[in-house]
């Protein structure tokens, strides 16, 4: 079983490296690196030419945002697997790909997510706050609650079957996915109690409130689009129970198979 995990990235010279190194050092053998840079400038071109080698397929170029560069990255993608590793983030262990493909080649699982550190930027061993998956139920979606969107790995042939990511969508475009992809498709998704991915602090939600304000009129618009009904007060609930998440510490067995 093939897996593609698929990069976008834009002037990302800081990061990259470090994401590269992640996929790489993986203990599964079969894995396509897919990158799609929107035409860097600092440097970033210099360190994917470095791994050129180890990188399946690769494009630079100008592109209309994020989610038109994750349907590029999606069109060149040959695995049977498919995943997403921002440019800023790294895989949390070298087992992940294998246990998500453990899991994923049974026959009786058709998607798998698991949990998210997010971490400082200047420090990636501070934990800032633990994204747990573990309490996510699809109906979830329909009240603004999603699975850490970075750990969510799923067949090539449901994104063949429903279309990709929808590019007039500034922030939200992953979320309409998984509402598709989960609760109108149902796919049968299993949690993996891992700390699969690592995640610097930043983005475009985090960095303001205008962000979390357009963030959240686009979770509304996703469940509108998709015949759910999901209003301000369902939203604003959520992020009371986003509290406990914190300064979580995370357990020894957080890399196991729990």
């Amino acid at each position: 079983m093939k897996v593609s995990i698929i990069t976008v990235c834009y002037n990302s010279v800081t990061t990259i490296e470090q994401t590269f190194q992640s996929v790489f050092s993986q203990d599964y053998p079969n894995i396509e690196l897919v990158v799609v840079d929107g035409g860097s400038t600092d440097g970033t071109l210099k360190i994917i030419d470095k791994y050129e080698d180890q990188i399946g397929q690769k494009i630079s170029e100008p592109d209309d945002g994020i989610y038109s560069a994750m349907n590029k990255g999606l069109a060149l993608a040959t695995g049977d697997v498919i995943g997403t590793l921002n440019s800023d983030d790294f895989y949390s262990s070298d087992s992940i790909i294998s246990d998500v493909v453990r899991e994923l080649s049974n026959g009786s699982v058709d998607a798998v997510y698991g949990d998210v550190a997010i971490v400082s930027p200047k420090n990636t061993s501070k934990i800032i706050r633990y994204y747990s998956s573990k309490s996510f139920r699809p109906e979830g979606l329909a009240h603004g609650y999603m699975p850490a969107h970075p750990t969510f790995f799923t067949m090539k042939q449901f994104y063949q079957n429903q279309g990709g990511f929808k590019t007039d969508y500034v922030i939200a475009a992953d979320y309409e996915l998984l509402i598709r992809f989960l609760l109108k498709d149902k796919l049968r998704a299993k949690y993996l109690e891992l700390n699969m991915v690592t995640m610097r602090l930043g983005g475009r939600t985090s960095s303001s409130l205008w962000g979390y304000y357009i963030l959240n009129k686009e979770v509304i618009r996703a469940c509108a689009e998709n015949g759910i009904k999901l209003g301000w007060f369902k939203i604003l609930k959520k992020y009371f129970s986003k509290l406990s998440e914190l300064q979580k510490p995370v357990s020894d067995k957080s890399n196991s198979d729990g």
